[in-house]
């Protein structure tokens, strides 16, 4: 085993994602896992299409969206887990959402919006906890993820040729 000694200074200059594995460490050794309470429904692993159909249904709801794309972020997993958790108040830094109260709104609105998708009342996208987790399955935040990467990826070449077509010499 080794040991490695940061300072405050070390750890706040330290790159994001450093900084994330260093809470999630932290966050390990000193409690157990964050436990669903038994009442929470299951969270449904979510494909792609899956979120892209949840995002037709709140397109224009942009606090739901932005909610929607902090689960394509890195989460907290606590061993061979069978969900992901983010922290709420995480997600309403990153949003700029005024309370946690408009963040629980925005996830309703998923929720809702999955039920559609899905085609099943009982589906739920995530799931809570009481120390201010939200839940989710690996392959939902796996889904976000692609789909964000894919929504870039279609921008920029939208940006290229948009540009290419500009620079083209006149006849």
């Amino acid at each position: 085993m080794i040991g490695i000694t940061l300072t405050a200074d070390q750890i706040r200059n330290a790159p994001a994602p450093v900084r994330r594995w260093i809470e999630q460490q932290v966050s390990v050794s000193l409690r157990p896992a964050p436990q669903a309470p038994s009442a929470m429904p299951p969270q449904a692993a979510c494909s792609v299409e899956d979120i892209a159909g949840i995002l037709d249904h709140i397109r224009g709801l942009f606090p739901a969206v932005n909610v929607l794309f902090e689960f394509g972020r890195p989460g907290i997993t606590y061993g061979p887990s069978t969900v992901m958790a983010f922290r709420l108040i995480d997600i309403l830094h990153h949003t700029r959402l005024e309370d946690v109260g408009q963040v629980m709104t925005c996830l309703e609105m998923i929720n809702e919006a999955l039920t559609v998708v899905k085609g099943d009342a009982s589906a739920r996208f995530c799931g809570f906890d009481n120390e201010g987790h939200c839940f989710i399955a690996p392959q939902t935040h796996a889904s976000i993820a692609t789909l964000w990467q894919t929504m870039l990826a279609r921008q920029k070449a939208a940006q290229e040729s948009e540009a290419g077509k500009k620079v083209a010499p006149a006849a």
